[in-house]
């Protein structure tokens, strides 16, 4: 058995005249469907290599929250694709031949939606973090899965439309997608802050992803802060100068009062 990533548009988006969304809603009211439209040489080979019972994830691609938003298994494998024939269809090709044709597609069948939709976005949180340094929130996905994540095709060549994935790195996808444990699709990250040169602490950033973190400060902090933090700095330095023009004369008054 082998494992793989197929992609499809869930918002709509027009072309010849046609809307070719599909999204996992779509997947659950047809339940099998025809992986018609594949239009690069690469992907077309991996779909030919697929066989009946190899799982798949299903993928949500090009729109605003990318993701895995459910499983899918191949249900029929590699044969020619006739939509490639149709001059209607959004992804004709004029120079493809019935005799000898060039586009293939499989069949695959819905098994079920992710419970928990596991975002782009969070994959690549994962694949940021040191195999010491994992968030007690995905811990079950173990150091094999964390490793098989940081590998995926998805993170490091994503622009392909169908993908290899490992078995270790869908084992620990499907389990993200039963179990869940994150929100927003990042984790709480421990950075150190400095509030005075003498006093050092630690704190933790709700809500920003490893991503988030640059140079010790979380991204998050930074685009909320910069206005509020400006003017406590520059409060804060006016008060010093402020003390500081005080101390000078009060000083001098001494001198002044030592001389006479």
């Amino acid at each position: 058995m082998r494992y793989w990533l197929m992609k499809a548009e869930p918002d709509s988006r027009i072309v010849k005249g046609k809307d070719v969304k599909f999204s996992i809603d779509d997947f659950e009211a047809v339940g099998t469907t025809a992986w018609e439209g594949v239009r690069n040489f690469e992907a077309r080979n991996l779909m030919k290599e697929m066989s009946i019972g190899d799982k798949v994830l299903f993928y949500h691609s090009n729109c605003k929250i990318p993701g895995i938003a459910g499983f899918a298994q191949v249900c029929r494998e590699a044969y020619a694709d006739y939509t490639a024939w149709d001059s209607s269809h959004p992804y004709y090709d004029p120079k493809t031949d019935k005799e000898a044709p060039k586009w293939f597609m499989v069949d695959v069948k819905l098994v079920s939606r992710a419970p928990h939709f596991v975002s782009l976005s969070l994959l690549r949180d994962i694949a940021g973090v040191s195999s010491l340094d994992v968030p007690e929130e995905i811990a079950y996905v173990g150091s094999d899965g964390l490793t098989a994540i940081k590998e995926m095709t998805l993170l490091n060549r994503g622009r392909l439309s169908v993908q290899r994935v490992s078995e270790a790195c869908w084992t620990a996808i499907e389990e993200m997608a039963r179990r869940g444990g994150w929100e927003g699709g990042s984790f709480p990250r421990r950075v150190k802050t400095t509030s005075t040169k003498s006093d050092r602490t630690r704190k933790t950033v709700e809500g920003s992803s490893r991503e988030d973190v640059k140079d010790g400060v979380s991204r998050n902090m930074e685009s909320d802060g910069p206005g509020l933090e400006g003017r406590g700095e520059t409060g804060g330095r006016r008060g010093r100068k402020r003390k500081g023009s005080d101390g000078d004369t009060i000083n001098a008054r001494r001198k002044s009062a030592r001389k006479k």
